[in-house]
């Protein structure tokens, strides 16, 4: 696993000394090196790398990887340029078209919001080949949860963007009153008839930032 090495460093470096994390540390290496584990090892922390604490402006809470060949890359919801861009993005894109007027592209790299200012975080961030869930409860959730409660405790408006049962559980630690909480059901083709569509997120963050002097987003991927 690629160190954490910016400002997230002083955040976390807590849990790096503890037991549960030590026990995570060993039991993902072994997982890498006997069997098919995603993202690759060097992706494992990419929306740490990618979006220094001090920088978050919007929190978009995955569940964990995809777990097909080459997808993720350590960015909830994004994969690699060249890679058919998956369902629950689609849905991504066809909101943000409908809210923004964006153009849709023909790839699923978010890694342009992720260096604006987007912190795309899984709770989960290692999954098995072809077996979704397959890390819950062996301790990443503890340490995306001290992620959590990093951003929370930032004494600047941040938005919090959660779609589904999963990030919306997370909503109770989130108890900062400048922070702009926005829930909706999850984008994936079983629920997003069920108010994804329409909850229009991109143009409330961006209104919500606007309002507090923020630089907004730029959501239109190339």
């Amino acid at each position: 696993m690629s160190a954490i090495n910016n400002d997230w460093l002083d955040a976390l470096k807590g849990e790096f000394k503890k037991p549960y994390y030590k026990e995570l540390f060993n039991k993902v290496n072994e997982e890498y090196r006997t069997r098919l584990i995603f993202p690759p090892a060097d992706d494992i922390f990419n929306a740490f790398h990618l979006t220094p604490l001090s920088k978050v402006k919007v929190v978009i809470l995955g569940q964990d990887p995809y777990h097909n060949n080459g997808q993720a890359h350590g960015l909830c919801f994004s994969v690699k340029k060249g890679v058919e861009v998956p369902p629950s993005l689609v849905n991504i894109y066809k909101e943000l078209h409908d809210d923004l007027g964006c153009t849709i592209p023909n790839h699923g790299c978010l890694t342009k919001w992720a260096e604006q200012g987007v912190l795309m975080l899984n709770t989960v961030l290692t999954v098995r080949a072809h077996q979704a869930n397959s890390h819950r409860g062996i301790g990443w959730e503890e340490f995306t949860d001290a992620a959590i409660m990093a951003l929370n405790s930032q004494d600047r408006p941040i938005v919090f963007i959660l779609w589904g049962a999963p990030a919306q559980r997370k909503a109770r630690m989130l108890d900062n009153p400048k922070h702009l909480i926005l829930k909706a059901p999850h984008p994936s083709p079983l629920s997003a008839y069920r108010g994804f569509f329409g909850s229009k997120p991109f143009s409330q963050t961006n209104d919500f930032l606007k309002e507090h002097g923020i630089e907004p987003i730029d959501w239109q991927i190339e």
